[in-house]
């Protein structure tokens, strides 16, 4: 009898743990911020970057959702004029990618520092934790912009404290195959590529989220 009362116990306990377990388990909520590289430019639905992103990030067991919140053809500008309301409440985490469009329209690389340095302290603001990702200046921008460009975005790493993911077409950009045919914009498999080659820190990013929200 005292066998059995012990079991039943220790079932009751086990069975307790396992749905405390569930209660604290959640689900991360990440928004994909940018331009039409975010947006997945004349690609079917779904097969957008972060629909993408989504499935790697399941497919490695991490309870995670990642929206999509790019809009094509956005400037730094224009992010900031819309990142309140496109990154509802309960977002967790954000991957900000925006300053393409400005340096091919060849905005001063400070305007896009100080747009971007803006969007981050307002989702700190709101407790919302940023992944940045980088980007550079087209070769056709000459060396000069590129110099005053491209680092941009590691001086925001630093001085926000962000982690950093240095160039978001990181393995596309020299590859015509992975490219639609405007040569500017990922295809299907140029997607792929770079969910793959970014998915490790995102899931970096989203073990760091989980273990603060703990």
């Amino acid at each position: 009898m005292r066998f059995k009362v012990a079991a039943l116990q220790f079932t009751v306990i086990a069975v307790s743990l396992i749905f405390a377990a569930a209660a604290n388990a959640r689900t991360i909520n990440l928004v994909g911020f940018g331009d039409s590289l975010m947006a997945g430019y004349q690609l079917p639905a779904g097969n957008g970057f972060p629909e993408k992103l989504q499935a790697a990030l399941k497919a490695k067991g991490l309870d995670v959702t990642v929206a999509n919140a790019g809009v094509s053809g956005d400037t730094t500008a224009a992010g900031l004029a819309r990142i309140d309301w496109s990154v509802p409440d309960g977002t967790d985490g954000v991957i900000l990618e925006l300053g393409a469009n400005d340096a091919l329209r060849g905005i001063p690389p400070e305007e896009s520092e100080k747009n971007l340095d803006q969007m981050i302290i307002r989702l700190k603001e709101r407790g919302i934790a940023v992944l940045l990702a980088g980007m550079m200046a087209p070769p056709n921008m000459g060396a000069d912009y590129a110099a005053r460009f491209n680092p941009i975005y590691q001086k925001l790493s630093e001085k926000h404290g962000l982690p950093l993911y240095a160039f978001f077409l990181d393995g596309v950009a020299l590859e015509p195959g992975l490219k639609l045919e405007d040569g500017m914009h990922p295809n299907a498999k140029g997607i792929d590529v770079m969910v793959e080659k970014m998915a490790p820190a995102v899931t970096n990013f989203v073990e760091t989220i989980s273990s603060v929200k703990k």
